[in-house]
């Protein structure tokens, strides 16, 4: 009986030591929220592939929605659902912010160059930039717990 309470203590501190280091990084589930109305999107799975880091759609938090597909896409992603889209490409660690790759907005079918960081103070809140030429956006998206 010790030795099988051992074994559920030990998968217990393993989930939490999980949990606690994903709060250190980008990686994982963030609810986008638009910047715009301040209202809740979607929400995007973060992951390293190889040395690069993206992003794809995991949900949308409009039920009616949920099987919208990307028709402002072009080539290969065009009327592709928007579930599952990698809409984060190619990002690189630079010091504390992840940059060089692009960020797509489905909703209007147009492609930034991108740059993410946590916020310093608050690590469940991500920064998230798109930039065309000197012009920039950026939304704060929510760690989903």
């Amino acid at each position: 009986m010790n030795r099988k309470k051992a074994i559920i203590q030990a998968v217990l501190l393993l989930f939490f030591i999980q949990g606690f280091a994903q709060q250190g990084t980008i990686f994982g589930k963030w609810k986008t929220i638009d910047d715009e109305t301040g209202e809740a999107k979607s929400t995007v799975e973060i992951y390293k592939k190889g040395d690069k880091v993206f992003g794809k759609v995991v949900a949308i938090t409009d039920e009616t929605r949920q099987d919208e597909v990307c028709s402002k896409c072009k080539g290969a992603e065009k009327n592709v659902p928007v579930i599952g889209l990698n809409i984060i490409k190619d990002l690189e660690k630079d010091g504390d912010e992840y940059s060089g790759g692009t960020i797509f907005d489905p909703e209007k079918g147009k492609k930034y160059t991108a740059k993410l960081w946590l916020d310093k103070e608050d690590p469940s809140i991500l920064h998230v930039r798109g930039y065309i030429a000197v012009f920039y956006r950026t939304q704060n998206w929510i760690r989903v717990e």
